[in-house]
């Protein structure tokens, strides 16, 4: 059982430091604002339309990146916890509703 979680450990460490090859892109203002997020969930770029760059447009430019990285951020959650459970999947079964985050929170709390 011991190895077993360890082995799991391991597995999900790994995968966590992989993240950073994971990104996503998302867009607003109908591909005005571009976002692009990696896995852990750093902003890797920003692309803003040189027709929106403006000091009258100062207030929407900055509600545009606001959305497009919430949405990047949302969108490559999804992927990520999607990359964790794939390289998992032969140690921790798919159980309908559970949530591959919780475990790291567990195995952290069981460490310290």
């Amino acid at each position: 059982m011991m190895g077993q979680i360890k082995k799991t450990q391991e597995l999900v460490k790994k995968a966590q430091e992989e993240l950073k090859n994971i990104s996503e892109t998302s867009e607003s203002g109908a591909g005005l604002v571009k976002a692009t997020v990696n896995g852990k969930k750093e902003v890797i770029s920003i692309e803003i339309n040189d027709s929106i760059i403006n000091k009258k447009d100062k207030k929407i430019t900055q509600d545009l990146i606001v959305a497009a990285i919430n949405k990047a951020i949302k969108d490559v959650d999804f992927k990520s916890k999607e990359y964790i459970k794939s390289k998992t999947k032969d140690i921790i079964p798919d159980i309908p509703g559970f949530d591959i985050g919780n475990i790291f929170k567990w195995f952290k709390r069981i460490r310290e």
